[in-house]
């Protein structure tokens, strides 16, 4: 067995154990579900119709407030500190045409000093 195959049997894995994962946790609901008698769920239905619109409007609220220190930052600059939060302006991220600047090095070798490469990462998808 190749590598790739040891790889490929390795994330076949991974997905059985989320499958597996997964499968808990709704047997997990299903038992909590199978124990709530039909009042105690109308009173749990209840109690969350009526604190619905306190959270959207929170919610509301803290989007509309983000987006105005958001901005508020930008204009002046510079990061800001409060008492819990802070608001930290980053400068915008720099890019390259690096398959043109590859191109034009190959013949002005010299900036090759001048070039960095992280560590490569891994991401673990769904297929």
């Amino acid at each position: 067995m190749n590598e790739e195959q040891s790889i490929q049997m390795a994330l076949d894995r991974l997905a059985e154990y989320q499958a597996q994962q997964e499968e808990l946790r709704l047997r997990k609901q299903d038992l909590i579900d199978s124990v709530l008698t039909a009042e105690i769920k109308q009173q749990i239905f209840d109690i969350e119709a009526e604190c619905r619109p306190g959270e959207e409007e929170c919610a509301a609220r803290l989007q509309e407030t983000e987006a105005a220190v958001r901005a508020a930052v930008l204009a002046v600059g510079k990061s800001v500190k409060g008492a819990h939060l802070q608001a930290v302006l980053m400068k915008g991220r720099v890019s390259w045409d690096t398959k043109a600047i590859d191109g034009y090095a190959m013949n002005h070798t010299e900036l090759f000093t001048f070039r960095t490469e992280g560590k490569p990462s891994v991401s673990i998808r769904r297929v």
